[in-house]
This record gives structure tokens, sequence and C-alpha cells, in this order.
């Protein structure tokens, strides 16, 4: 039995049916040749020779019953009613044709089925009108009635169940592929928002190292105090952008086990951070000052993050255009809203241009704003400089649940 079982499981799957087929008609023809030797009711003559051949003929038929089930089913019933004709008893060669039947009305349409049920209650009637003397005809149009409609039914539901079995099987592969589709979607967008991670830390740190590396080496000679700590800026400054990019890559370094190399994560930056961002910027050059609402709200992480990311983005955009100069951060709620604004004066290198081409770190600026349903807008100010603005739905309390604040260890206060 086993061993049977493996030598199935080993065919590839299209020849399996076939192999199925081929042995059950060879068992038909071979319970039919047994039945045939059985002493036949009165009426009947034994299955002789000729007989055996018919018989098997009608059960090598059913070979073929997947690929053409009504031309099988027309041949059986041809050969099956011949055997009729020669005096054989009918029962010995019905299993065929019933089966035959089956597989129509599992395969095709109802009224082809239909038809095929005719046939095969048509042909029980004609055996039994060619034996009415040994016959009793109620039993026999009984038989031609139940037999032919048990099967049609059997047929029906089986045909039925295949058809939702296949449906059921696209469906299942349209769901892996679409979560296959999600996974590379999602791989994608952490890539995307992982190289905006590191263009905004890059961007800004190294402004902050460029523009204190020309000022150490520019006071060297004459101030060799301001030199040392332009030279500490930078020190500190890089050791705070490897921190950030450590934080970030980590997530790309997965061992075989499935664990992160490292002890742990770092807390993304948040409002928290703001402070010692302002402490660089003003490292470099550029005064710049803090001013908060007096109530702020409190912050989910990611959206503490979205605020520091512009912020820091804005001020980068300081260094790089306006050089030396003032500029003001300013945290403000208005009709639940929360409203970002960086901005700073014209410095000597500023020119204005109304034009200007968003680069990535403005792109970069929009899509995170755009993630929690919020905006932001650039560009010159009518007095002379230059203004970012992030507008974010304000989070509330109102908003959740009891009353609780907005979840996540990102949860920290404007301060």
């Amino acid at each position: 039995m086993h061993a049977g079982s493996g030598l199935l499981d080993r065919l590839d799957g299209r020849y399996r049916p076939l192999v199925t087929d081929v042995s059950l008609a060879l068992g038909y023809v071979g319970a039919g040749l047994l039945l045939g030797q059985e002493q036949p009711p009165a009426g009947w003559r034994p299955v002789d020779m000729p007989g055996a051949v018919l018989t098997a003929l009608v059960g090598m038929v059913m070979v073929a019953r997947r690929l053409a089930p009504v031309a099988v089913f027309a041949t059986s019933s041809s050969l099956w009613i011949l055997f009729i004709a020669c005096g054989y008893w009918p029962v010995v060669n019905s299993m065929p044709a019933l089966l035959g039947l089956y597989t129509v009305a599992a395969t095709r349409r109802r009224p082809t089925a239909l038809v095929c049920a005719a046939v095969v209650g048509g042909v029980w009637v004609y055996a039994g009108i060619g034996n009415i003397e040994h016959s009793s005809m109620p039993t026999v149009l009984a038989q031609a009635v139940l037999f032919p409609a048990a099967v049609f039914v059997v047929g029906r539901g089986s045909g039925a169940l295949a058809e939702r079995n296949r449906q059921f099987a696209e469906l299942t592969l349209r769901l892996r592929r679409q979560q296959e589709e999600k996974a590379l979607q999602a791989l994608t967008e952490e890539r995307v928002r992982i190289a905006r991670e590191l263009h905004d830390v890059v961007a800004h740190h190294m402004s902050v190292i460029s523009l204190q590396a020309g000022m150490a080496s520019y006071v060297f000679p004459t101030d060799p105090a301001a030199s040392r700590r332009a030279l500490d800026t930078i020190a500190d400054t890089s050791r705070e952008a490897l921190e950030e990019m450590r934080r970030m890559l980590v997530l790309l370094r997965v061992d075989q086990e499935g664990q992160q190399d490292g002890a742990g994560y770092t807390p993304a930056p948040g409002l928290d951070l703001l402070e010692p961002l302002l402490e660089r910027v003003r490292g470099a050059g550029v005064e710049v000052t803090l001013d908060v609402a007096s109530s702020p709200p409190r912050l989910p992480q990611g959206m503490a993050l979205c605020v520091y990311r512009v912020v820091q983005e804005a001020l980068t955009n300081v260094l790089k255009h306006a050089g030396p100069t003032t500029a003001a951060v300013s945290i403000r709620t208005a009709r639940r809203t929360l409203v970002v604004s960086v901005t700073n004066e014209a410095g000597d290198d500023f020119r204005p241009n109304k034009e200007m081409a968003p680069g990535h770190g403005l792109i970069g600026m929009r899509e995170r704003a755009k993630i929690y349903g919020g905006s932001v807008t650039a560009g010159p100010r009518a007095l002379g400089g230059f203004e970012v603005r992030l507008t974010l739905p304000a989070p509330t309390t109102d908003d959740r649940p009891s009353g609780l604040p907005a979840p996540g260890t990102g949860d920290v206060p404007i301060r």
C-alpha cells in the first residue's frame, strides 16, 4: 500500500489522472469478465468470447473519459447496446456507462448531462423490453429513473465542488502574489525611507562640518582658540552623524538567526533633540532661536521625527544658501493644526529666486508631511529671506478612546 502511494506521489501531475483512468478501466474490464462467468438470470445468454471482447472494449474506452467525456459516453453506450442486442446480461457492462454519465455530468453543461442520463434510462428500458418475459417492468422503470438520476446528481455536485476548488486555488495564488507584491512594496518603501533619512543626516551634518572646517582654517593663524572650538564642533557633529547612520543601517544587518547586530536601537530623533540641533547650527555661524507655544500637544514618535527632519533640512538649507545670518524656528497650534515655520534673514550670499526648482530635500519634506496628512510650503519672503512652513493635523486626546494620549515611545512634549 505504501509502495503504491509512493509511486503515485512521484508521478507528475499531468500523468496522474491518466494512470488513475487506466487503472479504473482495467478494473472494470476485470470485474466485467468475472461477472460474465456467473450464471446469468433467465432469458440472458452466458458471456462467450465475443461477449468478452465487447466487455473489454466497453471498459477500455473509459481511459479517454476525461479527454472527451461525451464521445466516450456515446461509444460506451453504443457498445453496451450492441452487448444487450446480442442477448448478454446488461448488468455486466452497466458500470462503464454510468461512469461515463458521471463524467459528463461533472464536466459538461446541464442539458448535455440530462440527454446522457435519458440515454442510460432508455437503454435500461430497452434491456427490460428485450427480456420482457422474465422482467418486471415497474422494477425496470424504477431502475431506469433512479440509477441515472442518482449518478446525475452526484456528478453535478462533484463538478461544482471541483469548480469551487479551482476558484479557491486561483484565489490562493492571486493572494500569494499580492502578498509578495506588498512585501516587495514594503521593502522598497523602507529603502526609500532609509535613503531619505541618510540624505537628511548627511546633508545637515556635512554642511555643519564643511562650514566649521572652513572657519577653523581661516582663523587658525589669528585665533587658535576659535579654531579649536570649530574642530571640537566638527568632532561632535561627525560623531553624532555616525551614530544616526549606524542606527539606520543596523536595520539592514541581520544575522542568520534573525537578530540584529548590536545591543538594540537608539531612539529616533524627536523634538527633545531640537535644542542640540540648534546648538550645532549656532556653532556654524547662524544665530537661530526657538519659539514654542505655551501649551503644545504631545506628538507620537513618527510625527515628532517628521517635525525634527523638516526643521533639520530647513536649517541645512540656511547653512548652504544663506551663509552666516539669523534664523527662527516657531512651533504653534491653531484650530487643531500644528504649524512649524523656519525663517531666516537674507545673508550676504542669498539670492531670492521665486522659481527655485525643488531639490531632494524639499521633496523629502513634502513626502514626510503627506504621510501624516500635512503639507510643506517653501519660498522667499516678501521682506527678504526664506521661509519653510510645515502644517500637520495636531493630535489631541479627544481623537482617542478614553482620552488617552497618542501611543508610542516617541511621545515627547514640545519644549
